[in-house]
């Protein structure tokens, strides 16, 4: 199985409302399972004083990226010829190949249909993210070598 293939089952999965999913087969085995608790850790959250320490602060990282996200994708949409690239997956999102390699791209740099424009590491896979438009990159919204969920906001670019 190919990672564009792998990548297209995890997009499938992710959108599905399906709590746990295992597929074995001769050349892959692959397990994802969703926890739906974390939105019920962050309602539990608000009256938090009576409950232990460590629920808000797990809470914190789950509601950090999050919150982000809204304010970004209204700035994009407020310039028409701007777009902005997501991540179609959850996962560890990475600017370079490796740490000694430049990065795919930088702010004010062009990019092309089809150009790597980031890696994310999902289950110890390195899935390379193509861009889908052609334009500059305005901004990169993500820092190197952090946690991404699926449909996150990465880059905002213009479109030539």
């Amino acid at each position: 199985m190919e990672n564009k293939e792998i990548q297209k089952l995890l997009d499938f999965i992710a959108q599905s409302t399906l709590d746990e999913v295992n597929i074995e087969t001769s050349e892959l085995k692959l397990s994802v399972k969703r926890y739906g608790v974390a939105p019920v850790i962050q309602q539990v959250a608000a009256p938090a004083p009576v409950v232990a320490a460590p629920a808000p602060v797990a809470a914190a990282p789950a509601s950090a990226p999050a919150a982000p996200a809204a304010p970004v994708a209204a700035a994009p949409a407020a310039a028409s010829n701007r777009v902005t690239i997501k991540s179609p997956m959850i996962g560890t999102f990475y600017r370079s190949a490796s740490p000694d390699s430049p990065s795919f791209v930088e702010v004010g740099k062009d990019v092309t249909k089809g150009k790597t424009v980031c890696i994310i590491e999902a289950m110890k896979l390195f899935n390379e993210i193509e861009s889908e438009i052609s334009g500059k990159v305005v901004e990169i919204l993500v820092e190197n070598a952090t946690p991404v969920e699926f449909d996150q906001p990465l880059f905002v670019v213009e479109v030539a």
